[in-house]
Protein backbone atom coordinates (compact mmCIF):
# COMPACT_ATOMS: atom_id res chain seq x y z
CA UNK A 1 0.00 0.00 0.00
CA UNK A 2 1.30 3.55 -0.75
CA UNK A 3 1.80 6.45 1.26
CA UNK A 4 -1.35 8.22 0.38
CA UNK A 5 -3.54 5.72 1.65
CA UNK A 6 -2.57 6.35 5.39
CA UNK A 7 -2.55 10.18 4.83
CA UNK A 8 -5.06 11.98 3.63
CA UNK A 9 -4.93 15.26 2.59
CA UNK A 10 -7.27 18.35 1.87
CA UNK A 11 -7.10 21.74 1.13
CA UNK A 12 -7.25 23.31 4.58
CA UNK A 13 -4.48 20.44 6.05
CA UNK A 14 -2.49 22.09 2.96
CA UNK A 15 -3.24 25.66 3.90
CA UNK A 16 -2.48 24.95 7.98
CA UNK A 17 0.72 23.54 6.55
CA UNK A 18 1.97 26.42 4.61
CA UNK A 19 0.70 29.14 7.63
CA UNK A 20 3.02 27.32 10.25
CA UNK A 21 6.02 26.92 7.57
CA UNK A 22 5.27 30.85 7.09
CA UNK A 23 5.32 31.68 10.88
CA UNK A 24 8.16 29.78 11.52
CA UNK A 25 9.95 31.69 8.42
CA UNK A 26 8.61 34.98 10.00
CA UNK A 27 10.15 34.29 13.88
CA UNK A 28 13.58 33.00 12.36
CA UNK A 29 13.80 35.87 10.51
CA UNK A 30 12.24 38.57 12.59
CA UNK A 31 13.85 36.95 15.71
CA UNK A 32 16.42 40.12 17.25
CA UNK A 33 20.15 39.14 16.60
CA UNK A 34 22.07 40.13 19.51
CA UNK A 35 24.45 43.47 18.90
CA UNK A 36 27.66 42.00 20.96
CA UNK A 37 28.69 38.17 20.14
CA UNK A 38 28.38 36.23 23.26
CA UNK A 39 32.07 35.55 22.87
CA UNK A 40 33.13 38.95 23.48
CA UNK A 41 30.71 39.18 26.73
CA UNK A 42 32.12 35.40 27.91
CA UNK A 43 35.63 36.62 28.27
CA UNK A 44 35.97 40.57 29.22
CA UNK A 45 39.30 40.42 31.35
CA UNK A 46 42.75 38.62 30.33
CA UNK A 47 43.80 36.92 33.66
CA UNK A 48 46.85 36.53 34.22
CA UNK A 49 48.82 32.71 34.83
CA UNK A 50 50.66 33.05 38.10
CA UNK A 51 49.33 34.41 41.47
CA UNK A 52 50.48 35.12 44.55
CA UNK A 53 49.74 33.45 47.76
CA UNK A 54 46.49 35.83 49.52
CA UNK A 55 46.11 37.23 46.20
CA UNK A 56 44.54 36.84 43.05
CA UNK A 57 45.23 36.81 39.29
CA UNK A 58 45.99 40.22 37.71
CA UNK A 59 43.59 41.21 35.56
CA UNK A 60 43.55 43.29 32.17
CA UNK A 61 41.25 44.48 29.97
CA UNK A 62 40.65 41.21 27.07
CA UNK A 63 41.23 43.96 24.43
CA UNK A 64 44.46 45.07 25.90
CA UNK A 65 45.76 41.22 26.70
CA UNK A 66 48.72 40.18 29.20
CA UNK A 67 51.52 41.44 26.89
CA UNK A 68 50.23 44.58 25.25
CA UNK A 69 50.95 47.96 26.06
CA UNK A 70 48.86 49.98 27.81
CA UNK A 71 47.76 53.57 25.41
CA UNK A 72 48.30 56.54 27.13
CA UNK A 73 47.83 59.57 24.73
CA UNK A 74 44.56 59.97 22.27
CA UNK A 75 46.99 60.82 19.88
CA UNK A 76 50.84 60.46 18.90
CA UNK A 77 52.05 64.16 19.45
CA UNK A 78 49.84 64.87 22.48
CA UNK A 79 52.01 64.69 25.87
CA UNK A 80 50.38 67.24 27.84
CA UNK A 81 47.25 68.74 28.83
CA UNK A 82 47.73 72.24 26.72
CA UNK A 83 47.18 69.72 23.47
CA UNK A 84 43.82 68.40 24.04
CA UNK A 85 43.00 72.44 22.74
CA UNK A 86 43.90 71.58 18.99
CA UNK A 87 44.93 75.09 17.45
CA UNK A 88 43.50 73.80 13.83
CA UNK A 89 39.86 73.20 15.37
CA UNK A 90 38.29 76.28 14.64
CA UNK A 91 34.85 75.47 15.00
CA UNK A 92 33.09 77.12 17.60
CA UNK A 93 31.17 74.86 20.79
CA UNK A 94 29.61 76.01 23.78
CA UNK A 95 31.25 75.60 27.42
CA UNK A 96 28.54 75.97 30.14
CA UNK A 97 27.09 79.39 28.68
CA UNK A 98 29.95 80.52 26.63
CA UNK A 99 30.22 80.15 23.03
CA UNK A 100 34.19 80.17 21.80
CA UNK A 101 36.68 78.68 19.35
CA UNK A 102 39.89 77.20 20.92
CA UNK A 103 41.87 80.11 19.18
CA UNK A 104 39.72 82.44 21.90
CA UNK A 105 39.45 80.26 24.11
CA UNK A 106 43.92 79.73 24.01
CA UNK A 107 44.15 83.66 24.22
CA UNK A 108 42.24 83.70 27.64
CA UNK A 109 44.59 80.88 28.89
CA UNK A 110 47.80 82.99 27.83
CA UNK A 111 46.38 86.10 29.05
CA UNK A 112 44.81 84.69 32.74
CA UNK A 113 48.50 82.47 33.29
CA UNK A 114 50.44 85.85 32.79
CA UNK A 115 48.11 87.79 34.50
CA UNK A 116 48.55 85.25 37.86
CA UNK A 117 52.06 85.20 37.77
CA UNK A 118 52.27 89.26 37.24
CA UNK A 119 49.70 90.40 40.12
CA UNK A 120 50.14 87.36 42.43
CA UNK A 121 53.89 86.55 42.29
CA UNK A 122 53.55 82.60 41.40
CA UNK A 123 56.62 80.80 40.72
CA UNK A 124 56.31 77.72 38.42
CA UNK A 125 57.35 74.32 39.82
CA UNK A 126 57.41 76.10 43.02
CA UNK A 127 53.92 77.87 44.07
CA UNK A 128 50.22 76.13 43.61
CA UNK A 129 46.97 77.57 43.60
CA UNK A 130 43.69 76.07 45.23
CA UNK A 131 41.04 75.79 43.33
CA UNK A 132 37.67 76.82 44.94
CA UNK A 133 35.26 77.23 41.89
CA UNK A 134 32.46 75.14 40.79
CA UNK A 135 32.34 74.05 37.34
CA UNK A 136 32.57 76.65 35.14
CA UNK A 137 34.39 77.92 32.09
CA UNK A 138 36.81 80.19 34.58
CA UNK A 139 37.70 76.38 36.24
CA UNK A 140 39.06 75.02 32.95
CA UNK A 141 40.74 78.50 31.81
CA UNK A 142 42.52 78.65 35.32
CA UNK A 143 43.26 74.88 35.18
CA UNK A 144 44.80 75.13 31.80
CA UNK A 145 46.64 78.69 32.82
CA UNK A 146 48.39 76.99 35.39
CA UNK A 147 49.05 73.77 33.79
CA UNK A 148 50.45 75.88 30.79
CA UNK A 149 53.48 77.28 33.77
CA UNK A 150 54.24 74.40 35.84
CA UNK A 151 51.64 75.34 38.55
CA UNK A 152 49.96 72.28 40.35
CA UNK A 153 46.63 73.23 41.23
CA UNK A 154 44.54 72.28 44.73
CA UNK A 155 41.21 70.73 44.29
CA UNK A 156 38.78 69.06 46.70
CA UNK A 157 36.41 66.38 46.72
CA UNK A 158 33.87 67.95 49.64
CA UNK A 159 34.13 71.15 50.81
CA UNK A 160 34.35 69.76 54.06
CA UNK A 161 37.91 69.14 53.35
CA UNK A 162 38.63 72.57 53.30
CA UNK A 163 39.63 73.96 56.59
CA UNK A 164 41.68 70.45 57.48
CA UNK A 165 44.07 71.32 53.92
CA UNK A 166 44.24 75.16 54.48
CA UNK A 167 45.98 73.99 58.21
CA UNK A 168 48.12 71.00 56.01
CA UNK A 169 48.92 72.32 52.95
CA UNK A 170 48.73 76.06 52.68
CA UNK A 171 48.58 77.19 49.31
CA UNK A 172 49.66 80.25 47.77
CA UNK A 173 46.94 81.29 46.28
CA UNK A 174 43.34 80.48 46.53
CA UNK A 175 40.74 81.54 43.53
CA UNK A 176 36.94 80.90 44.28
CA UNK A 177 33.51 82.62 43.87
CA UNK A 178 32.53 85.95 45.08
CA UNK A 179 29.96 84.21 46.84
CA UNK A 180 32.30 82.36 48.47
CA UNK A 181 34.83 84.45 49.50
CA UNK A 182 32.73 85.66 53.26
CA UNK A 183 33.52 81.81 54.65
CA UNK A 184 37.36 81.16 52.80
CA UNK A 185 37.84 84.62 54.80
CA UNK A 186 36.89 83.17 58.15
CA UNK A 187 38.47 79.92 57.48
CA UNK A 188 41.67 81.95 56.81
CA UNK A 189 41.72 83.45 59.85
CA UNK A 190 40.99 80.74 62.21
CA UNK A 191 44.00 78.94 60.43
CA UNK A 192 46.01 82.20 61.13
CA UNK A 193 47.56 81.72 57.56
CA UNK A 194 46.69 85.93 57.13
CA UNK A 195 49.24 86.35 54.17
CA UNK A 196 47.29 84.58 51.53
CA UNK A 197 46.26 86.30 47.98
CA UNK A 198 42.84 85.20 46.95
CA UNK A 199 41.59 85.64 43.68
CA UNK A 200 37.60 86.62 43.00
CA UNK A 201 35.50 85.43 40.00
CA UNK A 202 32.02 87.43 39.66
CA UNK A 203 30.24 89.65 42.04
CA UNK A 204 31.14 90.21 46.10
CA UNK A 205 29.34 92.22 48.19
CA UNK A 206 31.75 93.53 50.56
CA UNK A 207 29.88 94.48 53.00
CA UNK A 208 29.60 91.01 54.09
CA UNK A 209 32.96 90.23 53.93
CA UNK A 210 34.30 89.74 57.99
CA UNK A 211 37.31 92.17 59.53
CA UNK A 212 40.01 89.73 58.77
CA UNK A 213 39.73 90.20 54.73
CA UNK A 214 42.00 93.51 55.51
CA UNK A 215 44.84 90.80 56.32
CA UNK A 216 44.11 89.47 52.85
CA UNK A 217 45.38 90.42 49.61
CA UNK A 218 42.00 89.93 47.37
CA UNK A 219 42.49 90.61 43.21
CA UNK A 220 39.32 90.46 40.95
CA UNK A 221 40.02 87.78 38.06
CA UNK A 222 38.72 90.20 35.56
CA UNK A 223 41.97 92.37 36.68
CA UNK A 224 44.24 89.18 36.42
CA UNK A 225 42.21 88.56 33.00
CA UNK A 226 42.82 92.36 31.71
CA UNK A 227 46.32 92.77 33.30
CA UNK A 228 47.44 89.67 31.70
CA UNK A 229 46.52 91.20 27.77
CA UNK A 230 48.83 93.70 28.33
CA UNK A 231 52.00 93.84 27.08
CA UNK A 232 54.28 90.97 26.44
CA UNK A 233 52.88 87.45 27.62
CA UNK A 234 55.12 85.91 30.63
CA UNK A 235 56.62 82.31 29.25
CA UNK A 236 58.56 79.47 30.84
CA UNK A 237 60.09 76.28 30.42
CA UNK A 238 57.46 74.22 28.56
CA UNK A 239 55.97 71.25 30.92
CA UNK A 240 56.84 67.91 30.59
CA UNK A 241 54.31 65.00 31.08
CA UNK A 242 55.76 63.53 34.21
CA UNK A 243 54.78 67.72 35.70
CA UNK A 244 52.36 67.68 38.54
CA UNK A 245 48.95 69.32 36.97
CA UNK A 246 47.05 68.56 40.04
CA UNK A 247 47.03 67.29 43.90
CA UNK A 248 42.98 66.50 44.33
CA UNK A 249 42.18 65.96 48.10
CA UNK A 250 39.57 63.26 49.27
CA UNK A 251 38.13 61.49 51.91
CA UNK A 252 39.25 57.71 52.01
CA UNK A 253 36.98 54.98 53.26
CA UNK A 254 38.24 55.07 56.34
CA UNK A 255 37.88 58.57 56.45
CA UNK A 256 41.34 59.66 56.53
CA UNK A 257 42.03 62.82 54.30
CA UNK A 258 44.41 62.01 50.96
CA UNK A 259 45.71 63.69 48.37
CA UNK A 260 46.20 62.61 44.53
CA UNK A 261 48.74 63.88 42.66
CA UNK A 262 47.90 63.36 38.72
CA UNK A 263 50.53 64.49 36.15
CA UNK A 264 49.93 65.75 32.41
CA UNK A 265 50.23 61.69 31.31
CA UNK A 266 47.76 61.08 34.32
CA UNK A 267 45.83 63.06 32.61
CA UNK A 268 46.67 62.04 28.80
CA UNK A 269 45.74 58.02 29.54
CA UNK A 270 42.75 59.11 31.30
CA UNK A 271 40.82 60.51 28.48
CA UNK A 272 42.32 58.18 25.76
CA UNK A 273 40.73 55.52 28.69
CA UNK A 274 37.46 57.42 28.64
CA UNK A 275 36.98 57.60 24.67
CA UNK A 276 37.51 53.99 24.68
CA UNK A 277 34.12 53.63 26.42
CA UNK A 278 32.57 54.36 23.26
CA UNK A 279 33.13 51.60 20.65
CA UNK A 280 34.59 53.08 16.90
CA UNK A 281 30.84 52.82 15.23
CA UNK A 282 29.58 55.18 18.17
CA UNK A 283 32.10 57.51 19.05
CA UNK A 284 32.80 60.67 20.23
CA UNK A 285 32.77 64.05 17.68
CA UNK A 286 32.66 67.47 17.57
CA UNK A 287 28.56 67.39 17.27
CA UNK A 288 28.54 66.09 20.19
CA UNK A 289 27.00 67.63 23.67
CA UNK A 290 28.32 66.25 27.01
CA UNK A 291 26.72 66.60 30.09
CA UNK A 292 27.97 65.33 33.27
CA UNK A 293 27.11 65.10 37.21
CA UNK A 294 30.51 64.84 38.11
CA UNK A 295 32.66 67.72 39.06
CA UNK A 296 35.72 69.34 37.89
CA UNK A 297 37.47 69.38 41.79
CA UNK A 298 37.26 65.31 40.93
CA UNK A 299 40.03 63.40 38.69
CA UNK A 300 36.68 61.31 37.08
CA UNK A 301 35.41 64.56 36.57
CA UNK A 302 37.61 66.72 35.13
CA UNK A 303 38.75 63.71 32.60
CA UNK A 304 35.22 64.16 30.94
CA UNK A 305 35.84 67.49 30.51
CA UNK A 306 38.85 67.35 29.10
CA UNK A 307 37.82 64.77 26.71
CA UNK A 308 34.94 66.74 25.28
CA UNK A 309 38.07 70.16 25.09
CA UNK A 310 39.81 67.13 23.13
CA UNK A 311 37.09 66.20 20.47
CA UNK A 312 35.73 69.92 19.88
CA UNK A 313 32.26 68.86 21.79
CA UNK A 314 30.21 70.99 23.76
CA UNK A 315 30.00 70.70 27.56
CA UNK A 316 27.69 71.25 30.85
CA UNK A 317 27.47 70.19 34.08
CA UNK A 318 24.49 69.82 36.06
CA UNK A 319 23.72 71.53 39.39
CA UNK A 320 24.65 68.41 41.68
CA UNK A 321 28.32 69.06 40.32
CA UNK A 322 28.49 72.10 42.33
CA UNK A 323 30.85 71.54 45.45
CA UNK A 324 30.05 74.96 47.16
CA UNK A 325 26.68 75.83 47.64
CA UNK A 326 25.33 79.18 49.56
CA UNK A 327 21.39 78.01 49.14
CA UNK A 328 19.77 74.57 49.05
CA UNK A 329 21.80 71.43 47.72
CA UNK A 330 20.27 69.71 44.85
CA UNK A 331 19.47 66.36 44.90
CA UNK A 332 20.11 63.23 42.22
CA UNK A 333 16.89 63.41 40.46
CA UNK A 334 15.19 64.52 37.32
CA UNK A 335 15.71 68.22 38.50
CA UNK A 336 19.30 68.20 37.96
CA UNK A 337 19.01 66.34 35.15
CA UNK A 338 16.77 69.06 33.22
CA UNK A 339 19.65 71.51 35.14
CA UNK A 340 22.06 71.27 32.01
CA UNK A 341 18.90 72.91 30.19
CA UNK A 342 19.71 75.90 31.59
CA UNK A 343 23.13 76.74 29.84
CA UNK A 344 23.35 77.53 26.47
CA UNK A 345 24.34 74.45 25.57
CA UNK A 346 23.16 72.39 22.60
CA UNK A 347 20.83 69.57 24.03
CA UNK A 348 23.23 66.84 25.57
CA UNK A 349 23.66 63.81 23.64
CA UNK A 350 25.88 61.84 25.52
CA UNK A 351 25.31 61.36 29.70
CA UNK A 352 27.28 60.84 32.58
CA UNK A 353 25.23 60.60 35.52
CA UNK A 354 24.87 59.01 39.11
CA UNK A 355 23.11 55.83 39.76
CA UNK A 356 20.57 58.24 41.28
CA UNK A 357 20.28 60.25 37.87
CA UNK A 358 19.33 57.01 36.33
CA UNK A 359 17.18 55.38 38.79
CA UNK A 360 14.57 58.66 38.75
CA UNK A 361 14.97 58.85 35.25
CA UNK A 362 14.16 54.99 34.79
CA UNK A 363 11.21 54.97 36.97
CA UNK A 364 10.05 58.49 35.82
CA UNK A 365 9.66 56.83 32.20
CA UNK A 366 8.20 53.91 33.00
CA UNK A 367 5.75 55.35 35.39
CA UNK A 368 4.60 57.67 32.44
CA UNK A 369 4.74 54.60 30.26
CA UNK A 370 2.47 52.73 32.01
CA UNK A 371 -0.53 55.10 31.73
CA UNK A 372 -0.45 54.17 27.98
CA UNK A 373 -2.51 51.01 29.93
CA UNK A 374 -4.19 49.11 26.15
CA UNK A 375 0.15 49.33 24.46
CA UNK A 376 2.33 49.53 27.60
CA UNK A 377 1.71 45.20 28.07
CA UNK A 378 2.30 44.44 24.80
CA UNK A 379 5.61 47.03 24.48
CA UNK A 380 6.94 45.59 28.05
CA UNK A 381 6.50 42.20 26.59
CA UNK A 382 8.69 43.13 23.13
CA UNK A 383 10.81 44.96 24.54
CA UNK A 384 11.90 42.48 27.22
CA UNK A 385 12.15 39.88 24.91
CA UNK A 386 14.50 42.01 22.66
CA UNK A 387 16.80 42.69 25.43
CA UNK A 388 16.88 38.80 26.59
CA UNK A 389 18.06 37.89 23.17
CA UNK A 390 20.71 40.98 23.11
CA UNK A 391 19.56 43.63 21.38
CA UNK A 392 18.22 47.14 22.27
CA UNK A 393 16.85 49.84 19.76
CA UNK A 394 14.85 52.82 20.40
CA UNK A 395 13.46 52.88 16.98
CA UNK A 396 10.82 50.38 17.07
CA UNK A 397 7.26 50.55 16.99
CA UNK A 398 6.49 50.47 20.84
CA UNK A 399 9.06 52.77 21.09
CA UNK A 400 7.60 55.24 18.79
CA UNK A 401 3.77 54.67 20.83
CA UNK A 402 4.53 54.12 24.20
CA UNK A 403 8.24 55.24 25.31
CA UNK A 404 8.80 57.91 22.72
CA UNK A 405 6.43 60.29 24.60
CA UNK A 406 6.87 59.12 28.03
CA UNK A 407 10.54 59.87 27.84
CA UNK A 408 9.80 63.48 26.69
CA UNK A 409 7.72 64.43 29.28
CA UNK A 410 10.15 63.44 31.68
CA UNK A 411 13.05 65.04 30.07
CA UNK A 412 12.37 66.60 27.24
CA UNK A 413 14.49 67.37 23.96
CA UNK A 414 17.26 65.70 25.65
CA UNK A 415 15.38 62.43 25.25
CA UNK A 416 15.59 62.81 21.49
CA UNK A 417 18.82 63.76 21.41
CA UNK A 418 20.46 61.41 24.15
CA UNK A 419 22.31 58.55 22.29
CA UNK A 420 24.54 56.88 25.45
CA UNK A 421 24.56 57.50 29.24
CA UNK A 422 27.63 56.77 31.64
CA UNK A 423 27.06 55.74 34.67
CA UNK A 424 29.58 56.53 37.73
CA UNK A 425 30.10 56.70 41.46
CA UNK A 426 27.98 54.18 43.31
CA UNK A 427 26.50 50.24 42.69
CA UNK A 428 23.58 50.11 40.31
CA UNK A 429 21.29 47.71 42.01
CA UNK A 430 20.67 44.07 39.69
CA UNK A 431 17.44 44.32 39.39
CA UNK A 432 16.61 47.80 38.15
CA UNK A 433 19.32 47.29 35.51
CA UNK A 434 16.75 45.24 32.71
CA UNK A 435 13.75 47.94 33.71
CA UNK A 436 16.66 50.91 33.11
CA UNK A 437 17.64 49.78 29.26
CA UNK A 438 14.46 49.07 28.74
CA UNK A 439 13.28 52.91 30.11
CA UNK A 440 16.51 54.37 27.95
CA UNK A 441 16.58 51.81 25.13
CA UNK A 442 20.66 53.41 24.31
CA UNK A 443 23.66 51.62 25.09
CA UNK A 444 24.04 52.54 29.02
CA UNK A 445 27.99 51.89 30.52
CA UNK A 446 28.20 51.34 33.96
CA UNK A 447 31.69 52.43 35.10
CA UNK A 448 33.78 51.86 38.48
CA UNK A 449 34.97 55.89 39.19
CA UNK A 450 38.16 56.12 42.22
CA UNK A 451 39.83 59.05 43.54
CA UNK A 452 42.94 57.78 42.65
CA UNK A 453 42.55 57.20 39.26
CA UNK A 454 42.02 59.99 36.53
CA UNK A 455 39.45 57.81 34.06
CA UNK A 456 37.42 55.02 34.94
CA UNK A 457 38.68 52.14 36.92
CA UNK A 458 36.22 49.90 35.18
CA UNK A 459 33.61 49.61 32.46
CA UNK A 460 30.92 47.13 30.94
CA UNK A 461 30.33 47.20 27.50
CA UNK A 462 28.02 49.57 26.05
CA UNK A 463 25.91 47.13 24.12
CA UNK A 464 26.29 44.15 27.20
CA UNK A 465 22.69 43.11 27.96
CA UNK A 466 22.71 40.06 30.20
CA UNK A 467 20.47 39.52 32.54
CA UNK A 468 21.86 37.53 35.98
CA UNK A 469 19.84 36.25 38.50
CA UNK A 470 19.79 38.26 41.98
CA UNK A 471 20.95 36.99 45.50
CA UNK A 472 20.30 38.48 48.44
CA UNK A 473 21.79 36.43 50.70
CA UNK A 474 24.94 37.47 48.71
CA UNK A 475 26.00 40.97 49.36
CA UNK A 476 27.28 41.12 45.71
CA UNK A 477 23.96 38.82 44.78
CA UNK A 478 21.95 42.04 44.48
CA UNK A 479 24.72 44.67 42.91
CA UNK A 480 25.42 45.06 38.37
CA UNK A 481 28.89 44.20 37.71
CA UNK A 482 30.89 47.32 36.35
CA UNK A 483 32.96 45.05 33.78
CA UNK A 484 36.54 44.93 33.15
CA UNK A 485 39.38 46.90 34.08
CA UNK A 486 39.91 49.86 31.53
CA UNK A 487 42.14 49.36 28.20
CA UNK A 488 45.12 50.99 30.13
CA UNK A 489 44.60 49.13 34.15
CA UNK A 490 45.11 46.37 35.52
CA UNK A 491 43.99 45.50 38.57
CA UNK A 492 44.18 42.35 41.15
CA UNK A 493 42.37 41.68 44.45
CA UNK A 494 44.25 40.88 47.90
CA UNK A 495 43.21 39.40 51.04
CA UNK A 496 41.75 36.73 49.55
CA UNK A 497 40.84 33.09 50.47
CA UNK A 498 43.30 31.17 48.67
CA UNK A 499 41.44 28.10 49.36
CA UNK A 500 38.25 29.20 47.86
CA UNK A 501 40.18 30.55 44.64
CA UNK A 502 41.76 27.06 43.97
CA UNK A 503 38.63 25.56 44.69
CA UNK A 504 37.27 27.66 41.45
CA UNK A 505 35.20 29.92 43.30
CA UNK A 506 35.44 33.65 42.12
CA UNK A 507 37.98 35.84 44.55
CA UNK A 508 36.77 38.11 47.07
CA UNK A 509 39.31 40.80 48.27
CA UNK A 510 40.24 44.23 48.66
CA UNK A 511 41.13 45.93 44.94
CA UNK A 512 44.45 47.59 44.09
CA UNK A 513 45.04 48.97 41.24
CA UNK A 514 48.15 50.34 38.80
CA UNK A 515 48.68 51.98 35.61
CA UNK A 516 49.41 54.83 33.38
CA UNK A 517 45.75 56.94 34.59
CA UNK A 518 46.76 56.12 38.08
CA UNK A 519 47.78 58.60 40.66
CA UNK A 520 50.17 58.95 43.16
CA UNK A 521 49.70 59.72 46.88
CA UNK A 522 50.96 62.50 48.79
CA UNK A 523 51.31 59.89 51.67
CA UNK A 524 51.99 56.60 50.01
CA UNK A 525 50.10 53.24 50.86
CA UNK A 526 50.97 51.67 47.16
CA UNK A 527 51.53 47.81 48.03
CA UNK A 528 54.43 47.68 45.91
CA UNK A 529 55.51 48.10 42.10
CA UNK A 530 53.03 50.84 41.99
CA UNK A 531 49.62 49.33 43.24
CA UNK A 532 48.11 51.69 44.83
CA UNK A 533 45.46 50.27 47.39
CA UNK A 534 41.57 51.76 47.06
CA UNK A 535 40.34 50.70 50.12
CA UNK A 536 37.12 49.15 48.39
CA UNK A 537 36.18 45.07 48.35
CA UNK A 538 35.56 43.46 44.95
CA UNK A 539 34.75 40.56 43.34
CA UNK A 540 35.85 38.69 40.00
CA UNK A 541 33.23 37.40 38.39
CA UNK A 542 33.75 33.85 36.03
CA UNK A 543 33.67 36.08 33.06
CA UNK A 544 36.38 38.52 34.22
CA UNK A 545 34.09 41.11 35.19
CA UNK A 546 34.04 42.65 38.93
CA UNK A 547 31.24 43.85 41.57
CA UNK A 548 32.04 46.23 43.81
CA UNK A 549 31.37 46.99 47.41
CA UNK A 550 32.25 50.03 49.50
CA UNK A 551 32.63 53.06 47.17
CA UNK A 552 32.80 56.19 48.34
CA UNK A 553 33.13 58.88 46.04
Amino acid sequence: MSISDYVVTDDLTVLLGLISVSVFLLHSLYRPQPLVHPILLGRQSEAGRVRHPGESAVYRNYGTGLLGRFPVRPEKDLNTVSGFLKPDFDSPRTLWSTKITNAQLLERISAVGTGLIKLTGLVPKESNVLLLLNDSIEFVISDFALSAHSIPSFTLSSPKLLSRVLESHPPSVIITHGSFLPHILELVYDAHEHHHTIVVVGQCDTNLLPKSATQVRIIRWDDVESEGSKGERVSGPAPSQGDVVNVSFFESTSGEIQGAQFTHENFTAGVTATRALFPPSNALSSLDTIASAHSLSTAFGRVIAYTALFEGASFTTLATSKLFHVDVIPKDDIVDIKSAATSSTPSPTVLFLKPGHVEALSSSILANAKKSFLFYPFAWRHKLAGVSEGFITRESLWDRTVFDGAREKVVGQTANTTRTVVVSGGPIDLASLTPTRIALSVPLVNTHSHPTVAGPVFASQPLDLQVFPTNSSDKFGTLAHVGAPSINVEAKLVNVQDDVVEAGGDPVGVIVVRGPPVGSLIEPTENGEGWVNTGETGRVLTNGAFKVLNTKQ
